[in-house]
């Protein structure tokens, strides 16, 4: 019979009826999260100036620099990959197609451009970097959530290497970019209070997002071929009786459906390793 804790080599031999019942289970779930509480009020656009907006999601200039860094030091684990950062939405009606960002200290304030997949590059600046400015998108607190996103060129469709990834944890733990999480999703998430050290772990809980919803994700290398269990996606989220409560403490609230995480660590898979994604869509 059929259960959402089936194994993850039974869900691949699954026939239409019971993969669409699958698939709607996960929708469900990240339908509930997108439903939670009315839609996230816009803050007016920034107006660049030495006085930060009050309530804003924003970072360390200092700290995402060191995340800059951090991947120069390690850039020959993703030779050919460039570092830029990407922004997110964490609550339900979260507007990502106009955000405005900029970097603004005590005397120092520029705008930084944003590119259309909502990514971006942070331009070196000794002022910025002198005054601890902070990085200001203009949206309200935990509206919004960031990641690092580094990406070899030439790979195939709905494919990344496992060594990009791995750089995109470390970078991202030392740049301060997780925000704040509790509660079961908090095991999650909880890598926020770790150093970059916390990507070496065999498994560590760190969250990465898929650009659609997931059906399934696979690691290839060579001839070696294993599907991650199911409670490496969705951020567990089909385990968890107080999702409605829990997720508001995640900055994965709006995008369970496209949550996975990976064994970062364990070596015996290759930088070069293949991360395989199969969609919901099916595309």
């Amino acid at each position: 019979m059929f259960s959402p804790y089936s194994p993850p080599h039974v869900l691949t031999r699954l026939r239409t009826p019971a993969r669409m019942a699958w698939v709607l289970l996960v929708l469900c779930v990240s339908a509930t999260a997108q439903q939670q509480g009315p839609p996230v009020e816009q803050m007016p656009a920034v107006t660049v100036s030495g006085k930060a907006n009050p309530n804003p999601v924003e970072k360390s200039y200092r700290k995402m620099l060191k995340g800059m860094e951090h991947f120069a030091r390690q850039h020959g684990q993703s030779p050919d990959a460039e570092l830029r950062f990407k922004l997110l939405p964490r609550k339900p009606g979260t507007d990502m197609q106009t955000i405005t960002l900029a970097v603004v200290g005590d005397t120092v304030d520029f705008l930084v451009p944003i590119a259309m997949d909502h990514t971006f590059t942070l331009p070196r600046n000794a002022l910025a970097l002198q005054e601890d400015a902070q990085v200001i998108p203009n949206r309200r607190a935990l509206s919004m959530t960031w990641r690092t996103d580094i990406r070899t060129p030439g790979l195939p469709p709905d494919t990344r290497r496992l060594g990009d990834l791995r750089l995109e944890c470390k970078v991202g733990m030392e740049a301060g970019l997780i925000s704040n999480s509790s509660s079961f999703i908090g095991r999650l998430t909880s890598a926020a209070l770790d150093t970059p050290a916390y990507c070496d772990k065999p498994a560590p809980l760190y969250l990465f997002f898929a650009d659609r919803p997931l059906f399934s994700v696979t690691l290839v290398f060579g001839q070696r071929r294993e599907i991650l269990a199911i409670d490496k996606l969705y951020a567990n989220a089909s385990d968890d009786p107080g999702l409605q409560g829990n997720l508001p403490y995640c900055d994965c609230e709006v995008l369970v459906d496209r949550t996975y995480v990976l064994p970062l660590g364990d070596r015996s898979w290759p930088d070069d390793t293949r991360v395989e994604f199969e969609y919901m869509d099916g595309e």
